[in-house]
């Protein structure tokens, strides 16, 4: 039986996150929607791109990008919900979606990692990465990610609710090891891009590796400072029984930090790679606005 995110809707539905009482209220809910808006266009004008251009869909590290802005563009319409609507996710839940939405972050920290693993053969162990890490591979940890986070989900959703947050509690724990590899990985490719990369001759291969270096290394850098002040609050609220609570997920600003991440990463993407710019132009706002194609 589910047991922890029984609704306790009003009889005419969910309500609203705010009361629109104050001005500030009115800032809230009008935020939510731009918010929401803006991660939807940014992050499906990746995944449109991406799709609809075979040359990027062939490059390994495209395939993550596309991963993770399926997984952004996902949460900014969770943000239509979630932030406009009187929400609260964890434990206990009012109005909840099961974890459901606000565990889509939960999809990208798995492939910023697998990201970064790839990133590295790719650079420092080309021969060994051309040998096994074929597409079918690639697209087959990206999968992984997906059936992961929701297997774990559908657990903490079926099991009693003591053992289901001894579970959440056993996940936080991972998440701090996997936070620490990151931070070292994101170290290790730091100095290959500094110091290896940068002693190869000028070529196009060149400009490429050192272009997926900087965009996996600004995106993780990007991800870990807006997402970890979320995990320290819970951490706090778990452990100690401090921390800072909110009204709903509106108002949260820890959790609204971490989803930013949906607006950052394909922001940094689209900054990071001039193939993806040229082809969202094309493909995308070429046919929205003509005038930005002859641009």
């Amino acid at each position: 039986m589910l047991h922890s995110n029984i609704t306790n809707s009003m009889i005419g539905g969910v309500p609203l996150a705010v009361d629109f009482d104050s001005p500030e209220d009115y800032l809230v809910f009008i935020f939510q929607i731009l918010f929401a808006t803006t991660t939807v266009l940014v992050a499906g004008t990746v995944v449109i791109t991406i799709l609809a251009t075979r040359a990027l869909r062939l490059q390994n590290r495209f395939i993550f990008m596309l991963n993770t802005s399926v997984c952004d563009t996902l949460v900014g319409f969770s943000v239509y919900y979630l932030g406009l609507f009187d929400v609260h996710e964890g434990y206990p839940s009012r109005n909840g979606t099961y974890n459901i939405l606000p565990s889509l972050l939960g999809v990208n920290i798995l492939t910023f990692l697998f990201a970064q693993f790839d990133r590295y053969f790719a650079v420092c162990h080309p021969f060994i990465y051309s040998r096994f890490i074929t597409r079918q591979f690639v697209i087959g940890i990206n999968i992984y990610c997906w059936v992961y986070n929701f297997a774990h989900l559908l657990a903490r959703n079926l099991l009693p609710l003591s053992k289901a947050i001894q579970l959440y509690a056993f996940s936080i724990a991972v998440f701090q090891l996997v936070v620490l590899t990151k931070v070292v990985m994101t170290i290790k490719l730091y100095v290959v891009a500094r110091f290896q990369v940068e002693r190869d001759p000028p070529s196009a291969e060149k400009d490429s590796k050192k272009e997926s270096l900087r965009i996996i290394i600004f995106v993780v850098i990007s991800f870990l400072v807006l997402w970890c002040p979320s995990m320290v609050n819970i951490i706090l609220r778990f452990v100690v029984g401090g921390g800072l609570t909110f009204r709903n997920e509106a108002t949260n600003l820890f959790a609204i930090m971490a989803r930013f991440n949906a607006v950052c990463t394909p922001t940094v993407y689209m900054w990071g790679s001039p193939a993806l710019r040229e082809a969202s132009v094309r493909t995308v706002w070429g046919r929205v606005c003509p005038r930005c194609k002859r641009r």
